[in-house]
């Protein structure tokens, strides 16, 4: 990837809208159950996830510096609407580059505290390697949705329920474009792409432990980029966590191998409620 134009308005500003959508548009009773509450706030999103059955992955705060600065101002109104929704934890992703000056004395004096870090990569949506499997890929037809988002679910460790009905939600809407991987009959491994313009995201990837290593997710990249370009995207983003040294994380490698490039590191930064 040679273009030198600067692609983290358009990786955040994707990620932030994938988010959005996701939470904002959870239907009945999945919506009021899981305690959603949604907010746009300095140029980005504040997610909320008062009855979060995956622990907290779901209240988080980010894409912002896009299209405004990141001040100490608008982190304040951040965590005053985390207080207000009664969450017990969050996490705020912020790129390297919109902090304001001596953030870590600003952060330390809120509660917040450093997390993983995840690396943010892409591509041009038709530049993605191919990839061979002997699993059936393709699209989710509307009666393996939920099918689809159990897999995905059981995948990153989270409960089957109300996120179900989440995930399960996106299939047949136009900005999303979910795929699957079928072994005979059987869903074992999905992922999910969102569209924005000239931008699309790849995420919410996650094979059944028992079909792992047989090419599932190479095969579901390659099917979404192809998705992606033919809906007119240019450009092709994902997000996955920075292995520890010593470590490897698949789905970085997968990733790479396909043809997307790391385009920079993100600290999350999580923040408590405190009694």
């Amino acid at each position: 990837m040679t273009d030198t134009t600067d692609l983290t308005p358009l990786a955040e500003g994707v990620e932030c809208e994938f988010m959005y959508a996701y939470e904002s548009r959870a239907p009945e009773p999945a919506y009021t159950d899981l305690g959603v509450v949604t907010a746009r706030i300095g140029g980005g999103v504040a997610l909320a996830m008062r009855n979060d059955p995956s622990g907290g992955y779901w209240s988080k705060a980010l894409g912002f510096g896009v299209t405004e600065p990141f001040t100490v101002r608008v982190l304040d109104r951040v965590l005053d609407f985390y207080r207000e929704q009664g969450v017990g934890q969050a996490v705020l992703q912020l790129v390297p580059a919109v902090l304001p000056d001596g953030f870590d004395e600003i952060a330390a004096a809120r509660g917040l505290e450093a997390g993983s870090t995840w690396v943010k990569l892409a591509a041009r949506a038709g530049d993605v390697a191919a990839a061979q499997t002997r699993l059936r890929v393709g699209p989710v037809p509307a009666a393996e949705a939920r099918r689809w988002a159990d897999v995905l679910l059981a995948g990153f460790g989270m409960p089957a329920g109300g996120l179900t009905d989440m995930l399960a939600a996106t299939v047949g809407e136009p900005a999303w474009r979910p795929h699957a991987a079928w072994d005979g009959d059987e869903v074992v491994a999905g992922g999910n792409l969102f569209l924005h313009g000239e931008s699309a995201s790849l995420n919410a990837a996650a094979t059944a432990l028992g079909h792992r290593g047989l090419g599932a997710q190479s095969a579901l990249i390659a099917a979404r980029a192809r998705a992606a370009a033919e809906a007119g995207c240019r450009w092709l983003f994902a997000e996955t966590g920075k292995p520890a040294p010593g470590t490897r994380n698949p789905s970085l490698d997968n990733l790479r191998r396909a043809g997307l490039v790391p385009l920079y590191e993100r600290r999350n930064w999580v923040w408590r409620s405190t009694p």
